[in-house]
Order: C-alpha cells, then sequence, then structure tokens
C-alpha cells in the first residue's frame, strides 16, 4: 500500500503515530513522507537553524526510509494560515505524483494553529482519492475520537522511543511528551482499548475500500 505521512512539523508524526509507522514499514508498506516547517523559530537561541531537520533526517536514515521518499518544506512555524494555499497546491501535485491509498495526518481536533491549517488542506486535497485517518497529539486535544486502533508490539513502541531520542533539542527543553513514561502509558492505554498489548488511535476521516 501507498502511504503518505503528514507533519506540519519535524516530529510530529513521530509523536502521533510512530508505532504505526513502523509498523507499516516491517509489513512493506510504500511511504511517502513530508515535513511543512523545522520549526527554526522555535529553537533555543544556542542551536543551529537547520538542528530539527538535521534530528529528523537522523530519524529516516534510522527507519531505512530513502531521503527521495521525504519532502521538507521551509514553512515559518505558527504561520503555516498564510500560506494555506501554497501548501493546498503542494499537496495536489503529490497527489497527483504519488497516488496515495492512504494518508496520515494532523487531526481537525488539533488546537495548534499549524497542524490546523495542515488538517483542512489534506482533507481538501485528498477528501475524493484516499482513506484519511488523523493521529493523536493530546496535549493539542481537548477533544479526540478514538474511532480506529492500529495495534502494536512491544519492539514496536521500544523502536518509536528510540527514533524519538534522535530529538535532542527538545529532549534537552523537558518536553513531557518526549518521555518514556509517557510513551508507553499512552501506548498502553490505547492498547487497552483494543485488547492488545499496546496500540495507537486514530480519527476517521475517510475510508475507503
Amino acid at each position: 500500500m501507498k502511504i503518505l505521512i503528514l507533519s506540519p512539523h519535524t516530529d510530529d508524526a513521530e509523536l502521533g503515530c510512530g508505532g504505526t509507522i513502523i509498523k507499516l514499514l516491517e509489513s512493506g508498506n510504500e511511504i511517502f513522507w513530508i515535513v511543512f516547517s523545522t520549526a527554526e523559530d522555535s529553537l533555543p537561541e544556542a542551536l543551529p537553524k537547520d538542528t530539527l531537520k538535521n534530528e529528523y533526517l537522523q530519524v529516516i536514515k534510522d527507519l531505512a526510509i530513502s531521503e527521495e521518499n521525504c519532502e521538507i518544506f521551509d514553512f515559518k512555524v505558527r504561520n503555516l494560515h498564510q500560506s494555506r494555499q501554497e501548501i493546498l497546491e503542494d499537496l495536489m501535485r503529490i497527489r497527483r505524483k504519488y497516488t496515495p491509498e492512504l494518508v496520515i495526518g494532523p487531526s481537525v481536533n488539533d488546537l495548534h494553529q499549524d497542524h490546523q491549517v495542515v488538517s483542512h488542506e489534506m482533507i481538501r486535497a485528498f477528501k475524493t482519492t484516499s482513506s484519511i485517518i488523523s493521529y493523536e497529539l493530546p496535549w493539542n486535544h481537548v477533544t479526540f475520537n478514538t474511532q480506529c486502533f492500529i495495534k502494536l508490539h512491544k519492539h514496536q513502541i521500544d523502536k518509536k522511543c528510540s527514533i524519538l531520542k534522535h530529538y535532542k533539542s527538545q529532549i534537552v527543553q523537558d518536553r513531557p511528551y518526549f518521555t518514556k513514561e509517557f510513551i508507553y502509558g499512552l501506548a498502553k492505554i490505547r492498547g487497552i482499548q483494543c485488547n492488545s498489548a499496546y496500540a495507537e488511535s486514530f480519527e476517521v476521516i475517510r475510508w475507503m475500500l
């Protein structure tokens, strides 16, 4: 299956569906991954501006995903709304070129302004051509509809924790959602809800058979 992953910023998809990405790769699926912003303005002043980009490139290297299967844009963090039409046109171009069967991106219930833009333009671009599901980032949600569960094994959560360690620029800022306790805790909760050791949950926007 051809799958498109959408990350408003580096690290969003790994946090929201890193275990699922690992499972999909293990099953032989083809993944194309887009990052819209490397969030240069969100970095501590002492760090180089390309820090998050380089950390993301370490992630895809660790996952054995070719850089040819990734596209990194440089939209300004917290200002994606100013480039809404350009983002839609990029997604339409990628739709024509890649023709994904499944698109995984941020939730329409995600309150981060950049995530909302990507979510809405994702739906506009793929609503008639692809199944669409949205990953969970609990710190950005007031509500989230757990309509889909992808069951995971311990080694897939282990690997999720491992790839997130590449984001040293975030870990040094004590982001609580980067901790092993949080990652395993949420995966265990979602697993309990679907009779599995671990899982990640998703909202279903479109499902096509």
